[in-house]
């Protein structure tokens, strides 16, 4: 595979990876089961998009990293902050949501462009995380 091709699945991989950790942190700081539940499913969709993005690297013989500690903890950390003192704990995770969302629309959108000869696969699967981001970002309207 083409370092386009490993740069653009690192990518999806990444956000994928961003995706659950966050998803699972707000879900334990939620009461509204409708809304957790939404996330439980779309956690779920972005797990199995992440073992395809893995798959594919080990394929090509690339050993799949987690995003550094530190990029961990602050992300930790401000999800937290944001969430503090909140009278609407549903409302303020849904737009938490809805961030992270766009930031990996944006992050993937840009990395196909910047990667243009990325295998049609890997542009496949990073569509279909676009799509899921678009999905979830639609969902989550309800709860504003």
């Amino acid at each position: 595979m083409n370092n386009d091709t490993i740069t653009l699945l690192k990518a999806c991989n990444s956000g994928c990876k961003n995706a659950t950790d966050s998803m699972e942190q707000v879900m334990g700081l939620l009461d509204d089961q409708k809304l957790k539940t939404l996330i439980r499913d779309f956690n779920d969709r972005h797990i199995k998009i992440g073992d395809e993005c893995h798959q594919l690297l080990n394929d090509c013989g690339y050993d799949e990293k987690d995003p550094s500690p530190m990029a961990k903890v602050m992300s930790f950390i401000s999800t937290e902050v944001k969430m503090l003192g909140t009278d609407n704990d549903t409302k303020k995770a849904a737009e938490i949501m809805m961030d992270g969302c766009n930031m990996g629309i944006k992050t993937v959108s840009a990395c196909m462009n910047e990667h243009s000869l990325a295998s049609s696969e890997s542009r496949a699967l990073a569509e279909k995380l676009i799509a899921l981001e678009q999905q979830f970002i639609d969902e989550l309207k309800n709860f504003l």
